[in-house]
């Protein structure tokens, strides 16, 4: 199964080869919290970047561990990339895949603020 998603505008499309999540996270740090995210993770090998290499721009801050990435255009984080102990993830931000039904996700809350 594939799902797919994109920034706002579309110049950044992309492709998860993973069954579409049946549950979401959301953090309460102060990146994640302005921004709204529903998250979810899956390791780097199963993310394709369909479109836009040229229109991403990054954002780090903090511990400098997750690289935050948005279009350029219309400033849309659909994805960012990080590391987990299994090794490269990517955090797929689920607001920006229209095959996903928000409200039908179990949603785990992870206090961020506190790491």
């Amino acid at each position: 199964m594939v799902y797919t998603g994109s920034c706002h505008c579309g110049a950044v499309t992309f492709s998860v080869a993973a069954n579409a999540p049946d549950e979401g996270m959301t953090c309460n740090c102060s990146h994640c919290s302005r921004k709204g995210f529903v998250l979810t993770f899956v390791p780097a090998d199963q993310f394709t970047l369909d479109s836009g290499a040229d229109h991403l721009t990054d954002y780090l801050f903090y511990r400098h561990n997750i690289t935050h990435q948005f279009c350029r255009t219309c400033g849309t984080e659909a994805f960012a990339l990080g590391k987990s102990p299994d090794g490269p993830m990517r955090a797929i931000n689920l607001r920006c895949v229209p095959s996903v039904d928000i409200d039908a996700l179990t949603i785990t809350k992870v206090d961020g603020a506190s790491f």
